[in-house]
Parts: structure tokens; sequence; C-alpha cells
């Protein structure tokens, strides 16, 4: 009863750990490069640092994952509380090294790495905690996480311009502290009677940690993994290149806030109000039709020839990005057996970073020898792969397959 007394405060308390840690996110990821440059950083150097923490990371969410997939210490909640004291004590390290570029390099790919790794075991636990009786509105929660983002977002460039990156730190620095107080005390209700039920009833030999038995019992979920991949390279080439795009349609860095805060305040209301879609339209119906958004929001670009038509690319956020998160979190929980659970969002988290490491990659060398039409071509048409293999995937595989089943 205790956990049905406190409806509003369970939503209240996991919407204020994702505030906190997509404000953190802003900070670390989205100017990531004006840190690094301040630093003394090449391009090229930003670069190399940013794709070393990024494919680490997708490499070692799964094996993290079937860690906390395990019955024992090492739960959702905390992985995160020594996540976040990570976090915050490179953070503190940061501040008080400010020209040796070896310890800032290895610091900051940490933290970098470190806050994508915990991005998929948040997701785990809001239906961690639901499965144990609370109730959490997750669509509600993480919209408003974005909302976060889209706030500081709009604020923080030009207080950095004025103040100097070392703000980006102490903005950080607060919010992992105030993470750690939410994580330290968002406890289950009889949590240690439950995680002695848990270690009694959930059968550890069943947990497919190896990525050919995932596969082989999540056929359809991990063919989509791959149409992820070429969901979000697309997306990320629009993100990571957003500025040369938005300069080649006549704007400037004002306009490129604006589209920025645009894209993400967006994802507030679908986020919110998604749980009521699932009602009429399954979660594996809806990540199809989010790629097929993510291909309509690059190919506009393609064609764009004002700031408006920018607009209207990043107006289609509403349905790929916004539609995608909650999607993909749902049809995990909803599809996996519970000790799957963890590393099936970590397998997301991973398809969407493995995503943008090939867009780095590929992208600002199409950009430097083809120029942005050419490069938005070949994002539409690796999208369309991605529809494609995302249709596939999910009317013509199974999404589960019982041990039965195999045999």
């Amino acid at each position: 009863m205790e956990a049905k007394d406190k409806k509003g405060a369970w939503t209240l308390r996991y919407t204020l750990l994702n505030m906190t840690y997509f404000a953190a996110f802003c900070t670390i990821h989205a100017y990531a490069a004006v840190y690094l440059l301040a630093h003394g950083f090449s391009n090229t150097q930003v670069g190399v640092l940013l794709a070393l923490a990024n494919i680490i990371s997708a490499f070692c969410q799964p094996y993290i994952a079937g860690i906390i997939d395990k019955p024992g210490y090492l739960t959702n909640r905390r992985f995160i509380l020594i996540a976040v004291l990570t976090i915050l004590i490179g953070s503190v390290i940061l501040m008080f090294v400010q020209n040796n570029k070896a310890v800032i390099f290895v610091v900051y790919a940490l933290i970098y790495m470190i806050q994508f790794a915990y991005q998929p075991v948040m997701t785990a636990l809001c239906f961690e905690y639901q499965k144990a009786g609370c109730d959490i509105y997750y669509g509600l929660a993480r919209g408003l996480g974005s909302a976060s983002f889209a706030v500081v977002s709009a604020f923080i460039g030009g207080m950095v311009e004025k103040n100097g990156v070392n703000l980006l730190l102490i903005v950080n620095i607060a919010t992992m502290i105030i993470s750690a107080l939410l994580i330290f005390t968002f406890k289950k209700p009889d949590s240690e009677t439950e995680e002695k039920e848990n270690e009694e009833s959930l059968d550890t030999s069943e947990a497919h940690n190896n990525i050919a038995d995932f596969t082989r019992t999540y056929p359809a979920f991990m063919l989509f993994m791959l149409a992820t991949v070429c969901f979000y390279f697309a997306h990320n080439m629009i993100n990571d290149f957003m500025i040369q795009i938005i300069r080649h349609l006549g704007g400037a860095e004002t306009q490129l806030g604006y589209a920025n805060f645009l894209q993400a305040i967006l994802e507030l209301p679908v986020m919110a109000l998604i749980v009521y879609v699932f009602k009429k339209i399954t979660a594996d119906k809806l990540l199809v039709f989010s790629g097929a958004a993510f291909f309509v929001k690059i190919l506009i670009l393609i064609f764009a020839t004002n700031m408006a038509m920018m607009y209207l690319s990043q107006s289609f956020q509403l349905f790929a990005y916004a539609v995608y998160i909650p999607a993909a979190a749902y049809y995990v929980s909803n599809t996996m057996e519970e000790f799957d659970q963890v590393k099936g969002q970590a397998y997301v988290t991973s398809a969407i970073t493995l995503g943008g490491v090939f867009s780095n990659l590929l992208s600002g060398v199409i950009l430097d020898h083809l120029g942005i039409k050419i490069m938005l071509i070949t994002g539409t048409a690796v999208c369309a792969v991605g529809v494609i293999i995302a249709y596939i995937a999910m009317n013509k595989l199974p999404h589960h397959v019982s041990a039965e089943g195999r045999k």
C-alpha cells in the first residue's frame, strides 16, 4: 500500500532524476567540444576523444547490464549511484586540472563514457520500480528530462561565453550532487525483502548474457538494433553538423539555438502522452513509425532552401526521437524476461551510440570533400535502409523465442 499511496511522489522523484541527468548531459555532451577546445585540444583530438568514449561505452553497456541483471549486490539503483559519484569526482578533478591535457583527456573521456553507460540503467530502474508496485509515469518523467535539456541548452551558451567553460563543470557538479541525494533515497518499499525474493526466484542460468543467445531469444529486437544504428546515423548527422546546415540556409548561431530548443521541447508533450497511444498502437508498430519519421526528417533537409524548412524538419522530432525513446523502453519491458531487461535497454543505447560513432567518422569526411547535399543524401539513403530493416524485423521475425522453441 505504501507504493500506491505515493503515486505522485514516485513520479516526481523519478522526474527529478531525469531532469538532473539531462541537465548534466547537456553540459558534458552538448558542450564537449566547447570545453575541450577551450583547453587547447584540436578538432581532431576532440573527435578522437569523443569517438573513443562512444565506442567504449557502446561495448561496455551490455556487459555492465549483464552484471546488473544477475541477482546480487549490483542493482540498477546502486550502479546509478556509483556512476553519479564517479562523474562528480571526475568533474571536481577537472576543476583543479586546467593545463594537463593528458589528464583532461582521460578524465573527460571517462565521465563522458559513464554518463552514456548509465542512461539505459535509468530506464530499467523505472520499469523495475513499476513492477514493484511504484506508480511512475515514465513518459512524463522522460519528457521533462528533455525539457530540462532544452532549458539548460537555451541559457548555458551565453553564460559560458561570459563566464568561461568552468561554469559547465560547476553546473555539472551541482546536478550530480542533487542526483546522488535523489538516487540514494530512491528505495523501493521493503527493498531488502524484495531483493531476497528476487535472488530466490530468478534463475541466473536462464539469463542470456551471451550475444548469440540473446539474438536467438529476441531475433526481432536484435535485427531492429541494426535499423536503430541506421536511424541514428542520420539523426546524429543532423545534430553534429547542424551549424553547417543552418549556415548553408542563411542562418547562424542564433538560429542554431532556436532549432535545438525546438526539437528538445517538442519531445515533452509526445513522451508525456505516449502512454495513451500505447493503448491503441503497440510499441513494435510505433518503432517502425518512428523510423519512417527519422527518414522524413532528413529527407526534408535535402530540399530545404530556407530556415522555415529547417524548422519543419526539426518538428519531425515529434514523431521520430520523441516516439522512439519511450517505444523502445516499453518494447523491452513488455517483450523480454526480467533478467534480460537491463541488457535490452543497454543494447538500445549501444545501437544509438554506434549510429553516432559511424556518423562522426563518415559525415565530416563527406561534408569536407563532397558538400552538405551529398552528406544529407547519404544520411537519407542509410535511414531508408533502416526503415526497411525495421519493417522486416518487427513484422517477419518472432519477438521472443523460448528455450523450448530453440531446441
